[in-house]
């Protein structure tokens, strides 16, 4: 089962780190180890609107068989966990919920959603998500939560972004066309030595997307999503008179592809991104 992998590159890190002594646990961090668990008020509220309605297992207690042993990891502390929760639903679940329709989220959205506390490292970063064949998404870094949307979009929803993406062209495929426009250009497992504005010139959203065609279009449409109009062309400036031209172009076929074969304007889904993100300081994140 292939596994996607999102990372935050070592040099971006620096002065980030944090002590072990702040990833202790607290007494609300839980293992599931396999025992009852007394149900709360929260997992009531996740059955009616995870499971029930989208037939999603939302998964804040951390498991060993959902968990990779390559990491020592930390499990999701319960006050984060509960309020990422209503983030994901609102932020990303309701997103296509308004533009395609429930029976839309229902069909294509990954179904378990695994929440875990602490970050894992590999020698060349941080990965800040990991997604297995469309069928799971796990978010990292949960007890270090911020309720903003750079935050979020850099350690969450560009991930999940970018997995429901490929969910959606894996089911039905975009143009092959699409894989030509960079053919050559693509750098396999040695995007994480590419510059990000290296890669911009030469006509990649960032440098992630420029390690082959698949990730290319996934990542072009969740950086164009998760961020604003004005973002999105500061970009094509700093692309240039070579750069800017390629993005442009992997971008028709994207926009093409998602409304002649899904019926979504990729305009209209990053204005309803836009404006949820909004919302986020209006939202209860405390009661359920």
């Amino acid at each position: 089962m292939k596994k996607i992998i999102f990372y935050i590159i070592n040099l971006l890190l620096i002065g980030t780190l944090w002590s072990c002594r702040e990833d202790e646990l607290n007494d609300k961090s839980i293992f599931d180890d396999g025992e009852e668990i007394a149900k709360t008020k929260f997992d009531d509220w996740l059955l009616h609107n995870y499971t029930y309605p989208y037939n999603i297992a939302f998964k804040y207690r951390m498991e060993d068989i959902e968990s990779s042993m390559d990491y020592t990891l930390a499990p999701a502390d319960l006050d984060k966990a509960r309020k990422l929760s209503k983030i994901i639903k609102h932020l990303w679940i309701e997103t296509y919920d308004e533009i395609a329709g429930v029976d839309f989220t229902r069909a294509y959205i990954p179904k378990v959603i695994h929440l875990v506390g602490s970050a894992a490292y590999e020698d060349n970063g941080m990965i800040v998500g990991t997604a297995e064949g469309g069928t799971k998404v796990t978010l990292y870094y949960v007890n270090r939560l911020q309720i903003n949307t750079d935050f979020l979009n850099k350690y969450y929803f560009l991930t999940m972004h970018h997995e429901f993406a490929h969910i959606l062209h894996q089911t039905k495929n975009y143009d092959p066309e699409f894989e030509r426009i960079s053919e050559g250009s693509y750098t396999g497992g040695d995007w994480y030595n590419i510059e990000s504005s290296t890669a911009l010139k030469r006509g990649f959203v960032d440098s992630y997307a420029s390690s082959e065609p698949r990730e290319d279009f996934a990542e072009t449409l969740a950086v164009y999503i998760t961020n604003s109009a004005d973002y999105w062309e500061s970009q094509l400036v700093r692309a240039g008179e070579t750069g800017a031209p390629i993005i442009k172009e992997k971008m028709e076929y994207i926009r093409i592809y998602m409304a002649d074969v899904w019926g979504i304007d990729v305009n209209q889904l990053r204005e309803i991104i836009q404006r949820r993100s909004k919302e986020l300081d209006s939202l209860d994140l405390d009661n359920f």
